[in-house]
């Protein structure tokens, strides 16, 4: 086990991740260049050639009373193998005593039944923490996943419901047209994701959060579509292409010519080009309320026929059980209020 220093170390991890069926977005160097006000710490796990085996990008976040917090979102980049996880832990170890941390927190990219490498996280220290809603989670833990792999766009169609074949239809007989947008065009995605947060109870993300992870990101890693009738921006979703995949990450819609469908044409865009890319998965991300047809959110991702993959959730790593505890109260009672508070 070491800790990458150097720009070598940070190059031989992007390649190691960019290769790893594991690979996610949330591991790169550019996501931790857009949460910049966390400090980024990168654990490797090589092998006797020192050849990079398994890694995990480290997020520390200083809190007040509680010292910090290491989060790793959809980490470790890895497999089951108890020796690498091991070292990676370690690591994680390693980094707590040096940030004086009151825990480690992992959301990782693991599917809730793979026992294996529950079973050896467990082995390791690592404690599931069942949340106590769907708003307890930093990441979501049900989401919807679109394998690509091997299909046409005329299969995927055929995939998805007839509701939503025909509302794509509907749009573009509607005259409503998909456009690539650039940096000037976040004004938009910000002034729509303001209007769909009052409509839908969130609290919206600052345009300074926008711009650096445009900055960090495009136009190799991110893109912006703006879905437009007769020259309004009438919807926008921001999209994240790596590791050979793509994510939903962040969409937004006006109150107004909703009946146009613009979200779905939006959406099939997007899928579209992402196929055209050879990429393996199309992630449509998660949702906060129930998994029912009386959650808006979704009963409109469930039309995609992707996947619905329930994800394992929190796992911690602590030296101080009780405090954990207490920070992770103090931390639910804070997101309670974001999200009462939005609703105001």
């Amino acid at each position: 086990m070491r800790i990458a220093n150097n720009r070598e170390d940070t190059e031989k991890w992007a390649n190691f991740l960019r290769s790893h069926p594991k690979g996610h977005f949330m591991q790169s160097p550019e996501w931790a260049a857009v949460k910049s006000n966390w400090k980024n710490v990168v654990v490797l796990s090589e092998g006797p050639d020192g050849v990079i085996e398994g890694g995990m990008s480290l997020l520390i976040r200083p809190l007040p009373v509680f010292g910090s917090l290491i989060y790793c979102p959809r980490g470790p980049v890895c497999g089951s193998d108890p020796r690498v996880l091991g070292d990676l832990t370690e690591g994680v170890r390693r980094v707590m005593e040096t940030y004086n941390a009151v825990g480690a927190r992992l959301e990782p990219d693991i599917d809730e039944t793979d026992s294996e490498w529950l079973n050896a996280m467990e082995g390791l220290g690592w404690v599931r923490r069942p949340p106590k809603n769907a708003g307890d989670m930093i990441q979501p833990r049900s989401l919807f996943r679109l394998d690509l792999r091997g299909r046409t766009e005329e299969e995927l169609l055929a995939g998805f419901h007839k509701k939503l074949r025909y509302n794509i239809g509907l749009a573009s007989r509607r005259g409503v047209e998909i456009t690539e947008g650039g940096v000037g065009d976040l004004t938009e995605l910000c002034r729509l994701m303001e209007v769909t947060a009052r409509r839908d109870g969130f609290v919206a993300r600052d345009a300074g959060y926008f711009k650096r992870l445009w900055d960090a990101m495009a136009p190799e890693h991110a893109q912006l579509l703006l879905a437009k009738y007769e020259g309004e921006t009438v919807a926008a979703g921001l999209f994240v292409t790596d590791c050979g995949k793509t994510w939903y990450v962040y969409g937004a819609s006006s109150n107004e010519r909703r009946n146009l469908m613009p979200c779905h044409l939006l959406q099939w865009e997007a899928i579209r080009r992402a196929l055209a890319r050879g990429d393996a998965s199309y992630d449509l991300r998660g949702f906060l309320e129930t998994e029912d047809d009386s959650s808006g959110l979704y009963r409109f991702k469930r039309q995609f026929g992707a996947d619905l993959v329930h994800l394992a959730g929190e796992l911690y790593l602590t030296n101080t059980p009780i405090k954990y505890r207490l920070y992770r109260e103090a931390e639910y009672l804070r997101r309670l209020f974001l999200h009462l508070y939005s609703k105001a």
